[in-house]
């Protein structure tokens, strides 16, 4: 694997979870760190451990010209983007006769719409470079049928399909894109159905840490300019409860 040194990566959803592991990992691997999430508080602690050289971001990545504003702010501050983690996400799973339909907006705009704008503004920007690296953090629940998690499926769904096209399309052109796609880990995603008083899936499904998906992340982002990783599919090995 090669190193990050010296790489610019970005994260979104990096306040917690599976972001913040992300983060920690590129940082150890060499990587300088821009921090997105919502919450300022989150950010400013996970970049006074990673280090001076960390940018935090604090923006709603579910808005319109949040992704707009990150671009902006990447090139201006460090004039290229060498590694983007699109993360963030919620969950929102729940019968037909219990969903509530005002969660299925943000749950496109996050899940869906912000991958689609991010990865395209900074697309654009690493085809002109001739190099970088996106990675589409996505789900096993896009190939799940079951009751209740139509829509988040759907819209990971829609990520990979969408994330397959880039791909393709990037090929040649010095940028990889690639999907990192978990099986249940336990993160705060699950705190919707717990407010609910809905069991998690984390309490009755063999789940991994976010430490475990983040080195998924790290490993696909190291790989040599010689090979481009579409997807690494990572499942919890038993049962950790």
């Amino acid at each position: 694997m090669t190193s990050l040194t010296g790489k610019i990566a970005i994260v979104t959803g990096a306040s917690s979870g599976i972001g913040a592991a992300s983060a920690h990992a590129l940082a150890d691997a060499g990587a300088t760190l821009v921090l997105v999430a919502r919450r300022a508080d989150r950010l400013a602690a996970l970049a006074a451990e990673l280090g001076a050289d960390c940018l935090p971001f604090v923006a709603d990545m579910a808005e319109a010209d949040a992704p707009q504003r990150l671009h902006e702010k990447v090139m201006a501050q460090f004039g290229r983007a060498d590694i983007l983690v699109n993360n963030a996400g919620i969950l929102h799973a729940a019968p037909i006769d219990q969903f509530d339909l005002d969660q299925l907006r943000p749950m496109i705009a996050l899940n869906y719409e912000a991958v689609v704008r991010t990865c395209t503004l900074f697309g654009r920007s690493m085809k002109a470079a001739g190099t970088g690296q996106i990675i589409n953090i996505s789900s096993i629940g896009a190939n799940i049928i079951a009751p209740g998690v139509g829509v988040y499926g759907g819209l990971k769904r829609a990520l990979e399909a969408f994330t397959d096209c880039l791909r393709v399309e990037l090929a040649g052109s010095g940028v990889k894109v690639g999907i990192v796609a978990p099986g249940t880990t336990s993160t705060e995603i699950f705190e919707d159905m717990k407010a609910r008083g809905q069991p998690a899936w984390d309490s009755f499904i063999p789940a991994m840490q976010p430490g475990d998906v983040a080195d998924a992340v790290r490993y696909m982002a190291s790989q040599s300019d010689r090979t481009s990783m579409a997807r690494i599919q990572v499942y919890a090995a038993a049962d950790t409860h």
